[in-house]
């Protein structure tokens, strides 16, 4: 669910204008509906679009602007360290999959920007994995092991153009940094037309698994054959998807520092590990950190996250200024491979992708390759692998468990906790949090001009507690990662309703 209005822009939201595709007005038939306006849904349309179906995309805000409008803008096939693990857990032939669909997307993202005359600032970079920590250079070594017999483009490396020495690191070449709202705009431009839609401000609440299908939205409906929902999470909750994910954010910032900006996509690793990568604009240098990850909702003052990023970045670069601080939304899966594919076992028709583990640039754009081959009846050599369906508890048991104990902790305890909370009159300008009022515990907040707004303190999707979001004045939902904005509006799913607004 895209959403230009959070309260701190991305750079990439901050340099594209905004669009204005209009909202569903009553109900229209395509052959396949596709609800999430990101890299996964724009990439699917354009994919079936091509191939001669007919489509309507459907996004809740603004499309680009959430997952895919406040990402770190990498399109690579190094994720951290996960190359050797995989060799270890699956063996090296589906191992080499994961390599390989990433680095086909790799290809597909720099062909399409190209084919279609998309200016993005995309450029060739490396990227590295690297440590400061000499109890992580083995993890390095391993990683380029296992990446070099996986036959990827990796190499062991201690030189890099940090301002800051590191042990060693695993170096992969010829990855893709780019723009990703201006490479999404030139992909939506596409859509309309011939039959197809695009349609903004317009939320799913319902898909009905039926022949044809019917997405039910706030403006209507849209009947279609197959539907593919790629809201990051799906907004239904067949599958169990929002038990199989945790849902986690991060902090990013864009500055302009006093030398060259170091040339390469760099993430480290170990206690305070931060992604840094150069953008270049209108002849501008950016230098953009980020890090800082937390699970959704569990951080009672988010503020401090930025203050960290900042700090460290001032530490290690001569920071003039500071121009854009936002924050991200991801979700990590269980067994820690992205579900694709069909979202049960007993529908022809439903499809999605969820659990990117923040690397959804790429993933995504080979998401949309594996869903559009299913769609049209294509065999897809990756598709088994990421099988949306699969449950396999031999890698993925601990944190099934551990993440849905989470769950219920909050569900309970977070109730319990607040079962006194303080007065809503105690509540300051510029502050949130869960309040009693009139004897009802609501989620309060009030502006800097002291003006209060009372909300339902429960999530809409199943119920748990909200919490206070500090620096971005929102709602989180600390279970499923549902997000609403101060006024009670859903900014980010699986919820679809609005928080009920409380007056005294």
């Amino acid at each position: 669910m895209g959403n230009l209005d959070e309260r701190n822009p991305s750079i990439w939201i901050g340099t594209t204008p905004p669009t204005d595709y209009p909202p569903l007005d009553g109900d229209v038939t395509v052959d396949v509906a596709v609800i999430g306006g990101g890299m996964t849904g724009l990439t699917t349309a354009t994919l079936l679009k091509r191939a001669g179906l007919t489509v309507a995309l459907i996004e809740a805000g603004r499309i680009a602007s959430g997952a895919t409008g406040n990402t770190t803008a990498k399109v690579t096939s190094l994720h951290t360290l996960i190359y050797a693990e995989l060799v270890q857990s699956y063996g090296v032939e589906r191992a080499r999959i994961y390599g390989d669909a990433n680095q086909a997307a790799i290809e597909w993202v720099a062909d399409f920007a190209r084919d279609n005359d998309i200016d993005c600032d995309l450029v060739r970079l490396p990227a590295f994995t690297y440590t400061e920590d000499p109890a992580r250079t083995i993890d390095i070594e391993a990683e380029v092991d296992a990446s070099t017999q996986l036959g990827l483009p990796a190499s062991l490396t201690d030189a890099t153009d940090l301002p800051f020495p590191i042990l060693n690191a695993v170096r992969f070449e010829n990855q893709v940094a780019f723009h990703p709202r201006k490479y999404c705009l030139g992909m939506a431009a596409a859509i309309p037309g011939g039959g197809s839609h695009l349609f903004e401000m317009t939320r799913a609440t319902d898909v009905s698994d039926a022949a044809p299908c019917v997405v039910t939205t706030d403006r209507g409906n849209v009947l279609a054959g197959q539907v593919v929902i790629a809201t990051e999470l799906p907004f239904i909750d067949r599958g169990g998807y929002f038990a199989k994910n945790s849902p986690s954010r991060s902090y990013g910032l864009a500055a302009r520092i006093d030398t060259p900006v170091p040339q390469g996509m760099y993430l480290g690793v170990g206690e305070g590990g931060r992604s840094v990568r150069p953008y270049r604009t209108d002849g501008q240098d950016y230098l953009i950190v980020v890090g800082e990850d937390h699970p959704v909702g569990d951080d009672p003052d988010t503020r401090q996250r930025y203050a960290a990023l900042e700090a460290w970045a001032r530490e290690r670069f001569p920071v003039r200024t500071i121009d854009y601080r936002w924050s991200a939304q991801d979700y990590m899966p269980a067994d820690h491979i992205p579900y694709i594919g069909r979202m049960t076992t007993d529908t022809e028709r439903l499809f999605t992708a969820t659990g990117f583990k923040k690397w959804g640039l790429s993933t995504g754009t080979f998401a949309a390759m594996i869903i559009s081959d299913a769609i049209l009846g294509r065999e897809n050599p990756w598709a088994s692998f990421f099988e949306a369906t699969r449950l396999d508890l031999t890698h993925s048991a601990g944190k099934l468990i551990g993440a849905n104990v989470k769950v219920a902790k909050h569900f309970v305890g977070d109730k319990l906790s607040t079962m006194s909370p303080p007065s809503i009159d105690e509540l300051a300008p510029g502050e949130g949090g869960i309040c009693e009022m009139a004897g009802e515990t609501v989620a309060a907040s009030r502006d800097d001009a002291g003006t209060l707004v009372a909300l339902s303190s429960n999530c809409t999707h199943m119920g748990c507690r909200v919490s206070w979001n500090t620096a971005e004045w929102s709602w989180d939902c600390p279970c499923h990662g549902s997000r609403f904005d101060r006024e009670g509006r859903v900014i980010h799913a699986p919820a679809v309703q609005d928080l009920e607004p409380k007056t005294p």
